[in-house]
């Protein structure tokens, strides 16, 4: 019998051309109860968020296909009403000020610099997501 106290998982989106980087943060998210999915571009991203519903959308920038600042820029366009308000993490190696500002009005909710230690994306995450620490 499923045990009601416990919180049903939150489901985040980790979109990032590397591998890598995705098997890392699936790896920290997975430890700390999160149902991790993944994309490899923009394009992918969209696919996925129209067809699952996400508590989170962790995005990169520098990505072949679809960059994380267009996919930020549809997914908040309201195309796709259902999905406009997902939250989004962008996490980069892009640390300039223009960078994060354009982050910023793509949509992104925060931008962390590459590299992130495993306990400040869990925490980032856990914000973002609405879940508890």
């Amino acid at each position: 019998m499923a045990d009601t106290a416990t919180p049903a998982k939150a489901k985040v989106l980790v979109v990032d051309d590397s591998s890598l980087v995705r098997l890392y943060y699936r790896s920290a998210l997975e430890i700390a109860g999160f149902e991790v999915k993944q994309a490899i571009n923009g394009i992918e991203a969209m696919e996925k968020v129209l067809s699952e519903s996400f508590d989170l959308v962790i995005v990169d920038v520098n990505m072949p296909r679809m960059d994380g600042f267009t996919f930020l820029r549809l997914l908040r366009s309201g195309a796709a009403a259902d999905v406009s308000t997902l939250p989004a993490l962008m996490i980069s190696t892009e640390s300039g000020e223009q960078d994060m500002a354009e982050a910023r009005v793509a949509g992104a909710n925060f931008y962390l610099v590459k590299p992130v230690a495993e306990a400040e994306l869990v925490r980032h995450v856990c914000v973002l997501a609405g879940v508890a620490l």
